[in-house]
């Protein structure tokens, strides 16, 4: 079964946050430098079009942020290809794909951004109390944030398989 493509994510969004709330956990697929895959299973937060209103490329889609520590392996694939994706998948085969650029935030007002967005839950009831990983705050030093910036996301509904897609114009 095809896609649909939409100009909007306004279009998708209640199918993308009522997966990312149903599954939580993401698949993160990073690049290492022979260009193979790698994959690891992270937890991101989404900030939704209004609340990252103002932020550079934030228009008309979510942004996403990870808590993670800045392990060797993560720090190469990132400084080799910022091409990530994440995907979601329920066992009731709903499905979210995100295909993004990510990178470090390692401005102290980004780290704050996120760990708020983590202990609000973004979207609300997807959250975690990062305290539990960096008992020094935003400031710990082994507190790292990836900026997520999507510019594709598809979601799959299992009921039927119907697809949509939106991707940021080029």
């Amino acid at each position: 079964m095809s896609a649909t493509r939409t100009g909007s994510f306004a279009e998708l969004r209640d199918e993308f946050f009522a997966t990312v709330r149903e599954v939580k956990y993401a698949t993160m697929v990073t690049l290492d430098r022979q260009n193979r895959p790698r994959a690891r299973v992270l937890f991101p937060v989404w900030e939704e079009p209004e609340e990252a209103e103002g932020m550079e490329g934030a228009e008309d889609r979510p942004v996403g942020w990870l808590a993670s520590y800045r392990t060797p392996v993560k720090a190469a694939h990132l400084a080799h290809s910022p091409h990530t994706t994440y995907s979601y998948w329920s066992p009731r085969q709903n499905a979210a794909h995100v295909d993004a650029l990510s990178a470090w935030a390692d401005d102290p007002a980004d780290k704050l951004r996120a760990w708020r967005l983590y202990e609000r839950g973004g979207p609300p009831g997807v959250g975690y109390d990062p305290a539990r990983y960096w008992p020094g705050g935003p400031d710990d030093p082994g507190f790292h944030v990836i900026r997520i910036d999507p510019w594709r996301i598809q979601v799959v509904r299992g009921t039927d398989l119907r697809g949509r897609i939106w991707q940021r114009p080029v």
